[in-house]
């Protein structure tokens, strides 16, 4: 018995003032508190125990929780880094891609340059001759000549000036190709660009293989105008859907007998709702158990070497962005069509 309910005890038993059954009833309500009290003395022990049984499994959860927690944060980091690493390889292979198409061009663009080039040359040779023949003249005192000379030399310097400025447009378009894109989208004359690459990858691969030879068909819709585009990214989705166009009549031609005539056909169409650029070939069109997978990284039909397999994957993306849509109709051993859907809204 508690040591204090034991005195009261003891003081109930030797007080003569109680009667005996007081005494008894007295004495029974004590035993019931000594009772009670051991049994919450045993719970409040029972209670502390569990507190520090909980303290201890609460501290060893909180440790556990903060490891986890620093696990976290390092897998992060290591997520963080990698992600990193990864827009940077991305951001490699885009250039990469950048480069192998206008290394394709290259051909093509001294070319074309080449055409400007000769009629600067020429016309600078006639203007010195001409200006040759005007001091003769001044000599002479015919002043009527020297006028007319005058004149054809004006025109031949406009002449020069116009092919100039031509070379100058093909070079700035091949540096504008290989940068990295701006994103801002510009007014462009669609019909302009995809003329333009179309004869660029044309003479391209003519300088590179002799024996190529291909039928080029355009259908330019001249209602269509300018429109929003950012003409780097567009310019390299027309450049390698002309390109592959290009390789697979070429491919065809090298198992085809003469009667096969390598076709490709780009055209441009204004419609309702939407501006439509479409590629055609006459190849072998693409097989259907590689469709789906055409327009997914680094996947490719062609030999190792020959191609990265990222062009369609890029194109799909460049379009998409472009609010546009791409879609391919094929069939095998007659040829495949791209045809780029933009949104009109995109123009002024």
């Amino acid at each position: 018995m508690n040591q204090h309910l034991q005195h009261i005890q003891n003081f109930i038993e030797n007080l003569d003032l109680l009667s005996e059954e007081d005494k008894v009833a007295l004495l029974k309500s004590l035993k019931s508190a000594d009772k009670d009290l051991l049994i919450s003395e045993f719970k409040l022990e029972r209670t502390e125990k569990v507190k520090r049984t909980t303290a201890i499994l609460l501290e060893e959860t909180i440790e556990e929780l903060e490891q986890k927690r620093k696990a976290v944060e390092d897998s992060n980091d290591a997520l963080q880094k990698s992600l990193q690493e990864l827009k940077a390889t991305q951001s490699q292979l885009i250039q990469s891609e950048k480069m192998a198409s206008l290394g394709e061009l290259t051909a093509g663009i001294a070319h074309e340059i080449q055409n400007p080039l000769n009629f600067v040359n020429n016309f600078s040779e006639v203007s010195k001759e001409l200006l040759e023949e005007m001091l003769e003249e001044l000599q002479n005192g015919d002043m009527e000549e020297v006028h007319a000379i005058a004149q054809d030399v004006i025109q031949n310097l406009e002449k020069i000036n116009h092919h100039g400025k031509r070379a100058d447009g093909i070079v700035k378009g091949m540096l504008q190709h290989s940068r990295s894109s701006s994103g801002v989208k510009e007014l462009t004359d669609i019909n302009v660009l995809v003329d333009e690459y179309l004869r660029l990858a044309y003479h391209g691969l003519r300088a590179k293989d002799k024996s190529f030879n291909a039928a080029l068909e355009t259908h330019l819709d001249e209602s269509i105008g300018k429109i929003e585009i950012v003409p780097q990214d567009f310019g390299r989705v027309v450049l390698n859907l002309i390109t592959n166009a290009f390789y697979a009549v070429n491919e065809k031609k090298k198992t085809q007998t003469e009667a096969y005539e390598p076709k490709v056909t780009v055209e441009t169409k204004k419609q309702k709702d939407t501006i439509e650029i479409s590629v055609k070939d006459n190849g072998y069109g693409i097989p259907k158990k590689v469709l789906d997978k055409i327009f997914q990284p680094f996947f490719t039909t062609k030999p190792t070497g020959q191609g990265t397999g990222l062009g369609l994957s890029l194109s799909y993306d460049i379009i998409k962005s472009h609010s546009g849509i791409i879609h391919v109709k094929t069939e095998e051993n007659q040829g495949t069509e791209f045809i780029i859907s933009l949104p009109t809204k995109s123009n002024r």
